[in-house]
């Protein structure tokens, strides 16, 4: 999965997007200057291949990439944890809006889905992960992004947990360094994990975190088969698909070159690695990795896609459900 140049398909874009090695296209704040523009974008990128997963990190707070022209500003999700405390059934009820409602727009403007929810604990230690965890507590955690889930299931939406097993108790921003856990295996799983477990099948897809559990294995675990293999999918049954968080990232460099990274979270246990901003540097890996994925790979991958066809936004926004979801976020957050 890699992006696009801006806001419009250049010559290069489609020579990439063509390459028979490219799964998905993932795009930014830079690739938005309205809803028109956003539509006409991802139509292009349909008529270049009808194949590809179009996905975004829109999650609400400061990780949302489309903020204007019609798109509600969606609460950081500590928000829902706050408002659980105050009250648990609103705070569900909220939290499924919040859901709908994101899926729901992403979705009139043909993108396939979000990389959402994050699933990381609230410690207070890790500046990356902040207000966008839900709450310090595993259970909480669960049945929000339960609910959460439910939201964007209504709008045709998969789902996407992060940053696993957890990246909240790491303090370093993998975005600039490489964080390292040291907390023991059964700590990890006990409260970190816990929730992975806890959603079972309602959980689509998954993120690995670029975090070094010392305790337990010296790669990150988006790097890690002991992670991915031996604890995702066999402890913990996970069945859905794996994304490599950014292999551009630093924490990623572990891995050696861009190729030498994304090989190395293939064989590990991802079914697709994401390249972000970098579109030169993803077209070499293109042409340069030596995969081939498996039929069960294309399967997971495959089972992301929406299986019905979204309304324009002329009609969602006149559906009643659209209009009451998105009513409840405004008072709620007022």
């Amino acid at each position: 999965m890699l992006d696009v140049t801006g806001p419009v398909l250049t010559d290069d874009d489609v020579r990439r997007l063509s390459h028979p090695m490219t799964g998905g296209v993932i795009l930014f704040a830079r690739h938005y200057e309205n809803r028109r523009q956003l539509t006409a974008l991802t139509e292009a990128i349909r008529e270049v291949r009808d194949d590809l997963l179009i996905a975004v990190d829109h999650e609400g707070g400061r990780v949302q990439r489309f903020r204007t022209d019609g798109f509600t500003v969606l609460p950081a999700m500590r928000r829902l944890g706050e408002l659980w405390d105050r009250d648990v059934l609103l705070a569900t009820k909220v939290a499924t809006a919040a859901g709908y409602v994101l899926a729901a727009e992403l979705r009139a403007c043909g993108i396939d889905m979000s990389f959402t929810p994050v699933l990381d604990l609230d410690y207070g230690r890790s500046a990356v992960i902040g207000d966008r965890a839900l709450h310090r507590d595993p259970r909480v955690v669960t049945v929000l992004a339960k609910s959460l889930n439910h939201g964007l299931a209504l709008a045709g939406m998969r789902n996407c947990g992060k940053h696993f097993p957890g990246h909240g108790f790491a303090a370093a921003d993998s975005h600039v360094a490489l964080p390292v856990d040291g907390r023991s295996l059964e700590a990890i799983l006990s409260e970190d994990a816990a929730p992975y477990d806890w959603l079972g099948l309602s959980l689509s897809s998954v993120i690995p975190a670029h975090v070094i559990y010392s305790a337990v294995d010296p790669n990150p675990a988006g790097f890690s088969r002991l992670w991915l293999q031996d604890i995702l999918r066999e402890k913990l049954r996970f069945t859905g698909a794996i994304f490599s968080d950014d292999l551009s990232m630093e924490a990623a460099r572990a891995g050696g070159t861009l190729t030498q990274a994304a090989q190395a979270a293939l064989e590990a246990g991802c079914d697709m690695v994401l390249i972000c901003n970098q579109p030169d540097a993803a077209e070499t890996v293109l042409h340069e990795l030596a995969y081939a994925p498996s039929k069960e790979s294309v399967r997971r991958l495959k089972q992301l896609r929406p299986r019905c066809k979204a309304p324009s936004w002329r009609k969602l926004v006149a559906q009643a459900a659209y209009q009451e979801a998105q009513g409840l976020l405004r008072t709620t957050f007022a």
